[in-house]
């Protein structure tokens, strides 16, 4: 099994304090908190106080039927999908998107086109960030919903949020903002980034799975995807799980009691791997290292090097990467997040992804950075195909 395990956005080791914190509630009280009787009572206190807590920490505040509104779901794809269908409304119209979301929002979004939606979508540069020029030209009142990621899951790259704020503000459009990859490892405040609706989701944060959210910015109109019950204003009916609520309140509390100090052990394993890397193997590529990047994700491209082939021959060593988005990775296709920033095929067809997380330790940067400088010269030394491609060093990444 691998010791060194990288890929924490696909998902991320459950914190003992959190496992502890379920199993009271499992032990406690395992009543509906629908049930009117004093334990369904008592769960009902549990789950509101854990929204509110959640709420709080994402930078808003829920006031019961007067304020914003904290949506509980399965996870991020339900939210994605949840937002998109349900803020988009039931008649065909124009939706826009980025060309690098999750698969969770682009698949709901081909859904809508096969009936008869126009999507629209807003090219990407390089930088791995969205073109503010073409998204000026798409984003017109006549758009019902535009959706922008937060921080690509596969680059790390952080999305100018506030200026497509500012665009469909000025357009009157609502915003939806998956936020997936950003919750638990950098500050989100809801109202700061000026969007009307945001998804996350428990288990890229140390929390449990199958339990994420949907943040709705007040007076915003959703239409449910979900019928037969009361629960969450009709907005997503159905049994509310009180343990995975408690799971991920807690973890989340684990992330903000100490957010500058997780944020900072993050970015500084992310760029010792790198810097690394860079110094052994200064042929390799670092995707978006110029650009605003969330903390703990390391895009790297092997020219010369078959992805698919390094990232099992890394996985026998010891080391857990991926080739992309977990929703994605049983396909051999090449990553359409690279795709769509137009990178040359070598970078596309070499770049795996490292992913830190809260229970890496910083030793681990300095022996994955070993094992990968051994396997990528053992895999070129016995493979005479595959050519070494010469590129100037780059420059340190920029840092939050």
């Amino acid at each position: 099994m691998p010791s060194i395990y990288l890929d924490n956005n696909a998902t991320t080791p459950v914190d003992p304090l959190v496992l502890d914190a379920m199993r009271n509630c499992y032990q406690k009280n395992s009543a509906n908190p629908a049930s009117q009787h004093q334990l369904g009572n008592q769960a009902r206190r549990l789950l509101e106080d854990a929204r509110d807590s959640i709420a709080s920490t994402l930078g808003t505040k829920i006031q019961h039927g007067d304020g914003d509104s904290l949506i509980f779901t399965s996870g991020a794809t339900e939210s994605n999908n949840l937002a998109l269908r349900g803020l988009a409304g039931p008649q065909p119209g124009k939706i826009v998107t980025s060309t690098i979301e999750h698969p969770s929002l682009s698949g709901p979004a081909e859904y809508l086109k096969r009936a008869n939606w126009d999507w629209q979508q807003i090219s990407v540069a390089t930088s791995g960030l969205v073109d503010l020029d073409h998204a000026a030209t798409l984003i017109t009142p006549d758009t019902q919903l535009v959706s922008v990621m937060l921080g690509n899951h596969e680059t790390g790259a952080l999305q100018p949020l506030k200026e497509i704020s500012a665009l469909c503000s000025a357009a009157g459009v609502p915003l939806h903002t998956d936020a997936t990859q950003a919750v638990g490892k950098i500050p989100v405040d809801f109202h700061e980034l000026g969007v009307d609706a945001l998804s996350f989701s428990a288990h890229k944060f140390h929390g449990p799975a199958g339990i994420g959210g949907l943040l709705l910015k007040r007076g915003t109109n959703l239409h449910p995807l979900l019928y037969g019950g009361f629960q969450q204003l009709g907005l997503r009916p159905g049994y509310e799980p009180v343990a995975l609520v408690v799971g991920m309140r807690v973890a989340l509390d684990l992330w903000n009691q100490q957010t500058a100090k997780h944020e900072k052990a993050l970015l500084d394993m992310r760029d010792q791997f790198e810097s690394e890397l860079q110094k052994r193997l200064p042929w390799v590529s670092i995707t978006c290292q110029q650009s605003r990047r969330l903390p703990h994700v390391s895009n790297v491209a092997f020219p010369g090097l078959n992805r698919q082939t390094l990232m099992m021959a890394l996985d026998q060593g010891g080391l857990a990467c991926s080739t992309g988005s977990a929703c994605a990775s049983g396909s051999t296709d090449p990553s359409p997040v690279l795709q769509a920033m137009g990178l040359e095929e070598s970078l596309v067809e070499g770049a795996l992804r490292f992913s830190f997380g809260r229970h890496n330790q910083p030793a681990e940067s300095h022996l994955a950075a070993d094992l990968v400088e051994t396997t990528a010269r053992r895999l070129r030394s016995t493979n005479p195909s595959e050519k070494t491609v010469s590129k100037p060093p780059q420059q340190p990444a920029k840092r939050l």
